[in-house]
């Protein structure tokens, strides 16, 4: 069961929204058999251009799922926040099944536990808002969970970033795969 916390900036959630960014998160439900406890944080920001940004995160065991989108309409780009959030989902659930028909053969059952995908749990640290020197200004603990590159590929892309550490199931090492300007990947392993 999905838990939300709803957040507006520059403007007041007011209950109708709440109830609309509730039910349309709430269509990701559908991909879990059984829906984790989970909390969804919701960010809900309105610009002087009169634009209105979504953000939604949702950490789960297995992976976390986050999504934004800018538009001139709040409605609307909680509309187009979800359809990412979905998109999401499909490509994990078709990674996974693609993953076990490979591994098991083709009647292989549906995962929808952590033993498959690893959690990177970023455990931030008060951002730390000091500079120390000119150049950090914030500073993330990572807890580095065993996975493949393949894995680790998903679960940047999912977050929507150019690079993920982890820490290599194989090697034992850490390792970070990283998006090259050609739209390929590469990967960094230490000794």
């Amino acid at each position: 069961m999905l838990r939300y916390n709803v957040r507006g900036e520059n403007i007041e959630v007011t209950q109708a929204i709440r109830d609309y960014v509730e039910k349309k998160v709430g269509k990701i439900e559908k991909y879990f058999k059984d829906v984790p406890e989970a909390n969804a944080h919701v960010n809900l920001k309105t610009y002087s251009d009169k634009t209105a940004k979504v953000e939604v995160t949702v950490p789960l065991p297995y992976i976390v799922l986050r999504a934004e989108e800018t538009s001139p309409d709040l409605y609307g780009s909680v509309d187009l926040v979800v359809s990412k959030l979905e998109r999401q989902m499909r490509k994990y659930k078709t990674k996974i099944n693609r993953k076990n028909r490979k591994s098991q053969g083709v009647d292989a059952p549906q995962p929808t536990d952590s033993d498959l995908w690893a959690d990177l749990e970023a455990e931030e640290d008060e951002a730390t808002e000091e500079e120390i020197g000119a150049a950090i200004v914030r500073t993330k603990r990572l807890s580095l969970k065993p996975m493949n590159a393949e894995e680790a590929i998903l679960q940047m892309d999912m977050l929507g970033h150019n690079f993920f550490i982890f820490e290599d199931a194989d090697t034992n090492g850490s390792s970070i795969v990283y998006k090259r300007k050609d739209g390929k990947y590469g990967l960094i392993e230490t000794d």
